[in-house]
């Protein structure tokens, strides 16, 4: 068990609820991963959104890998965390002006630019401080990733990127500008995608798009294939690590890239998901009309996961060797979506035992909020 030698008189003593991040399971997965990257000759930009805590990006920084940011506050963070400016990319449906500026003048790789309007905005403030930006065009390419709705992102519907139908007004801009350079094509196609053909098709697609600009006679410098690839939530010790090797296999076989061009990934969840634990104690064991429930000390605030997106985290109970009791476990915040599984089995609880919520790593203490003003969760870095 990935957790068994946090489980010590330092951390059971410490006040929850708290994050646990295991750092060699961390440092595991980005070698594992950019042990394939460097096999197939691609670039990876870490996506700061996912988790941004010090910490785990300087991990990431260390490994050679970019920062990819979605605000210029993250921009502004993976500069003073010193990424290379030449790999941080600038993405987001929605960039304000000052937040452009904040890349420009931080002399970042790409903008990955999602509408014509922006491309235009980008192009003026970069004309006024005398610059040239470099840009990449986010394709909405109308592939459903069938995932969440929330987190899917490359249908026709979605608000992400620019239609195909469009490139020609998009060249039309882009051609004629002395402040902007156009490096390639980008895409994000969604999120915890767990089947990979559908990133098969994703390389069909870009395939057959990239015909559109060797037809003009451009030949793209780059393709950035985004993340989405998912992690194994429901049985996270039996797979604590993304099949990779498939992953970049599948790649490699269906993506057709012509000489000097470069291939570029921004992996998130993929990298950070199961390093981290939400842990937590058992406030009240409350038992009303044949239902136990276990009231934990944290919440939705905490983890926002379960109540937004019906997200389903593996739980353990490290305090107790009972017999296998089920419960709806749930939090203390005034909010019947305060719940973070409902009939899971666990060891027999009480009042004080330690709840470890798994796979948390990604999208929880970076998304944790202060609601009922209750306080923020700590952090703490293992093996202790």
């Amino acid at each position: 068990m990935i957790l068994s030698r946090a489980l010590t008189s330092e951390l059971t003593e410490l006040e929850t609820p708290l994050y646990y991040y295991d750092l060699s399971l961390l440092q595991k997965t980005i070698d594992i991963y950019t042990f394939y990257l460097n096999k197939y000759g691609y670039h990876a930009h870490y996506a700061l959104k996912a988790n941004a805590n010090e910490p785990v990006i300087e991990r990431m920084r260390a490994a050679g890998l970019g920062a990819d940011c979605v605000s210029g506050n993250e921009v502004a963070l993976a500069l003073k965390c010193r990424f290379d400016p030449k790999k941080v990319i600038f993405a987001g449906v929605g960039k304000s002006d000052k937040e452009i500026v904040t890349g420009l003048k931080g002399g970042i790789f790409s903008f990955n630019c999602e509408s014509i309007p922006e491309i235009e905005v980008i192009e003026g403030l970069a004309a006024g401080l005398g610059l040239t930006a470099s840009i990449t065009l986010r394709v909405n390419p109308n592939i459903d990733a069938h995932t969440h709705k929330y987190i899917t992102t490359g249908r026709s519907q979605d608000k992400f990127g620019i239609s195909p139908s469009m490139f020609d007004e998009v060249w039309n801009v882009v051609s004629r500008s002395k402040h902007l350079r156009l490096l390639g094509l980008h895409f994000h196609i969604g999120s915890q995608i767990t089947d990979l053909n559908i990133f098969k098709a994703l390389c069909d697609r870009v395939n057959t798009l990239q015909g559109w600009f060797l037809d003009k006679g451009v030949r793209l410098e780059l393709f950035n294939l985004g993340g989405g690839l998912g992690v194994d939530y429901e049985s996270p010790f039996d797979h604590p690590i993304p099949d990779f090797a498939r992953y970049f296999e599948l790649i490699h076989k269906h993506l057709r890239v012509l000489p000097h061009q470069e291939v570029h990934f921004e992996p998130g969840r993929a990298l950070v998901a199961q390093c981290g634990f939400l842990l937590s104690r058992v406030l009240y064991v409350k038992r009303d009309r044949g239902v136990k429930f276990a009231i934990l000390d944290a919440g939705m605030n905490d983890l926002i996961r379960p109540a937004l997106y019906g997200a389903r985290h593996h739980i353990l109970n490290l305090s107790s060797t009972g017999r296998m009791m089920r419960y709806h476990v749930v939090g203390p915040v005034c909010e019947s979506s305060d719940c973070f599984g409902k009939s899971i089995l666990l060891s027999e609880c009480k009042r004080g035992d330690l709840i470890a919520l798994c796979t948390c790593g990604a999208y929880g203490q970076v998304m944790s909020m202060r609601y009922n003003q209750r306080d923020l969760a700590g952090e703490v870095y293992g093996p202790l």
